[in-house]
């Protein structure tokens, strides 16, 4: 195949339920690179090439540079295997991020709520003797507070919080390990298998490396959600747990979650946070895509063809927030390809001229709002069973 079939069969397996919009758009004419040297690796090693990446409605670009240039978007599932193959990718770049949510009878108060966290901040802390650090004010990450509203007729605490976060302790070298991050680490660069594609390296971990890492990411997932309980314990002194689940990782050696959360039952809380003004929400899955919503979407056909229908039906998909958009682009015009870089044309809704950019990172942004939670609504992904009013948040 040339380039531009390889192209056309990753776009064959990228089925969107994303919003159409400039997030939307750069996020998928990025992805299918990524998912073209997945086939290309699938193929190197014997197996048949079917990776799929089934969208999340927050489908965006990812900010992370690495990522970014290896041709991956954000929001949704990116499978390549039953779970089993030896396979894992590291371009996709497992953080264990995740968001965890309690319930909360009284409401802190702000200051003194503040002064923990500065106190906190301060402290020496080590978890499993791993050195703790920070990392609720960075980028995207955050402690909010919320008044609950019920939506589901059933009675809930008044308030809640909401602590996104993952750490980077784990991400290079330690005394657990290589680490989760090829770049990051020297001893999993001497692990790592590269694959030269059209379209740039691949790097990626077969046989016992793939089980190795894989238990190692398992580690390292514990050490996260364990990380945010331990935060939480010590800034709340009661609350109900409602989720702590990670929404960036790998669910098995050939699952990544690229920010989305997957759910195995239809009794679990998950939230869907959106711009800071804005409610959140916690909501229950249902399992999804459902056929009426995969014919709607006008996916049954290539589906099929494809071979991986069953991987709609059983996606059972959750947004985790709002993701990115730039509301001044309105279209991806072209990618042009040149000595090893792609760039990305775009179009504006305002003024004449084009502009032209490999990364996104510098690109100004903002994050969408309820419209996420509509087309959530819309497609029968989940229930919302409780809306958080947003009262107070921090970013330290």
């Amino acid at each position: 195949m040339d380039k531009q079939e390889l192209l056309r069969r990753a776009t064959e397996h990228i089925f969107s339920t994303g919003l159409d919009d400039s997030g939307a758009r750069l996020g998928l004419a990025n992805m299918r690179y990524g998912l073209a040297k997945i086939h290309l690796a699938q193929e190197a090693l014997g197996l048949p090439p079917n990776a799929t990446f089934i969208t999340a409605p927050d489908l965006t670009v990812t900010r992370n540079h690495n990522r970014w240039q290896s041709g991956f978007g954000y929001g949704g599932r990116l499978t390549w295997g039953d779970g089993q193959q030896e396979l894992v990718i590291l371009d996709l770049k497992p953080n264990c991020c995740g968001m965890l949510v309690g319930g909360l009878g009284q409401l802190p108060e702000r200051d003194a709520l503040l002064r923990q966290v500065r106190a906190l901040c301060s402290e020496e802390l080590c978890i499993d003797g791993i050195p703790f650090k920070w990392d609720f004010g960075s980028d995207n990450h955050f402690i909010s507070l919320y008044r609950v509203v019920p939506q589901d007729g059933a009675c809930w605490l008044p308030y809640a919080f909401v602590m996104h976060g993952s750490g980077s302790e784990l991400r290079g070298e330690s005394e657990w390990g290589d680490g989760l991050y090829w770049d990051k680490s020297e001893a999993l660069r001497r692990r790592v298998e590269v694959l030269e594609t059209p379209f740039g390296p691949l790097h990626y971990l077969s046989g016992q490396a793939a089980q190795e890492y894989h238990v190692f990411y398992q580690r390292v997932d514990a050490f996260a959600r364990n990380r945010r309980s331990l935060v939480a314990g010590r800034l709340f002194d009661e609350f109900v747990l409602y989720n702590n689940d990670a929404h960036q990782g790998l669910s098995s050696m050939n699952d990544m979650l690229l920010g989305a959360y997957v759910f195995h039952d239809t009794q679990s809380l998950f939230p869907i946070t959106l711009q800071a003004h804005l409610p959140a929400y916690l909501v229950r899955g249902r399992p999804n895509l459902s056929d009426v919503a995969i014919e709607r979407l006008g996916f049954a056909e290539r589906a099929h063809r494809q071979g991986v229908y069953g991987r709609l039906q059983t996606a059972n998909l959750i947004p985790h927030g709002g993701g990115y958009t730039f509301p001044h682009v309105q279209d991806v015009v072209s990618v042009i390809e040149l000595d090893g870089e792609r760039y990305f044309e775009l179009s504006f809704y305002a003024g004449a001229g084009r502009q032209l950019l490999s990364h996104v990172r510098d690109l100004p942004y903002t994050y969408r709002g309820l419209e996420v939670v509509e087309r959530v609504v819309e497609l029968g992904l989940a229930d919302l069973v409780a809306q958080l009013d947003p009262i107070y948040g921090l970013k330290l």
